[in-house]
Formats: structure tokens, sequence, C-alpha cells
């Protein structure tokens, strides 16, 4: 079996959606990608579309030492609805000594046993969308990303407080704790705010700071 492993390449391990989603990205961003899948129809359809697509199981430390996997610096492990796959893959993957690991849980026990046998990161795609469009759907923001440590970066409206008056004048940071970053006028691209940025109603907004005051910000009529 080729080797084709690269310190900057990835393993993208189960092409469904949340995998496939992953692998493109990747390969979009010019980063040599691996994907691996024991489904024969889904790695014909993507063997056109990535670097390198194999057709194999995952769940045996030695197929995966004839792929070279351990060659690669990051894998990441997609596998959706076989949780015991998806396990024994993780187990693989450290075994082998793969520096950066990734995987897709699909509930908190997964998550915790991931971790346990070897996992550097866990991530909970479906929580993490449902989460993000439950703040989408109850407020007045247009997106909402929510990063580490309790920090939040949000597209929102210009509350009515602040519509026609400078940033530096109308204070929305000491009074609420986020940071307006930049401002989108209609059919114009977004500008780094500043203090003498004059907001008008139909402008959109990009904000950080911590999540709370991020959600409340968003919040305000």
């Amino acid at each position: 079996m080729a080797r084709h492993g690269s310190e900057n390449g990835v393993v993208v391990i189960g092409l469904g959606r949340f995998g496939s989603a992953v692998a493109e990205t990747l390969v979009r961003l010019e980063h040599d990608v691996l994907g691996i899948d024991e489904n024969a129809e889904l790695v014909q359809s993507w063997s056109d579309r990535l670097t390198h697509v194999v057709q194999a199981d995952t769940t045996q430390t030695e197929t995966l030492r004839r792929l070279g996997v351990q060659d690669f610096g990051c894998a990441v492990v997609a596998i959706g609805s076989d949780l015991e796959a998806s396990v024994l893959t993780v187990l693989a993957l450290a075994e082998l000594g793969v520096p950066d690991i990734w995987a897709k849980a699909m509930g908190t026990k997964h998550g915790r046993i991931l971790e346990r046998t070897g996992a550097h990161h866990v991530v909970f795609p479906e929580a993490a969308m449902g989460e993000r469009v439950a703040r989408l759907v109850t407020g007045r923001m247009i997106d909402f990303i929510e990063l580490d440590d309790g920090f939040a970066i949000a597209k929102t409206r210009v509350p009515r407080e602040a519509v026609g008056k400078p940033l530096g004048v109308s204070g929305l940071r000491s009074k609420y704790g986020v940071t307006v970053v930049c401002v989108k006028r209609p059919k114009q691209d977004f500008t780094y705010a500043q203090a003498n940025t004059v907001p008008e109603q139909p402008d959109i907004l990009i904000v950080a700071g911590p999540t709370a005051m991020v959600e409340r910000f968003a919040s305000l009529g």
C-alpha cells in the first residue's frame, strides 16, 4: 500500500456528511488529505475530490500502519453511528502515535470514552449546531460563534440606542461589556469599527465579548 504521509497532512476517517465537509474544506485550504471509509460507494464518490481516498477498516492498527497514517500530523475521526468503530479507531490512532487526534462524539458518554481512549479534541457537532440555532431563532442575532473559555463573536443588528451616534459616544463597551469589531453597511464590505464610526439602522455589527454579555447585547430592542 502506498504511503501518503505528511506532517502537514490530515487523515479524515468517515466520509459521511460531517467527515466529507471537513475533508473537502481541508482540500480547499490546500492541505494534503487522506480520506478513509469502509463504504466503497462513498470512497468512489470522493475519489476525484480528495487528495487520496482509501476503503479500509480503520479499527485495526496494522491497517492504519500500512496506510502510513502515523506519518500524518493530524487525524479526524468522523465516524457517525458506529460507536464501537469510532472508539477503536481513536485507540488505533493513539497507538500509532498520531500527534493530534480529533473525534466526533454522538453524546457526552461517547465523548468521555473518546478522550480516555486517546482523542486530544472531542467535538459535538449536533449539539453545537442545536445551541447555535437556538440562539439565532430566539434573539436578534444573525450569526453566532462561541469560542473557548466563554468568549463569543456575533453578527447582530444595531440597537436603537446606538443608531446615529459615534461608537465612542454611545459607550456600548462600557455599558454592555462587548466590543464592536466591524460594521457593515448595505451593499458595502465590512469595515473596522472606530470611535468615530456612526452605525445606522440598516447596518450590521460584529461584536465580541463574554458569551453572556454578547447574548444580552444581541437581545436589545
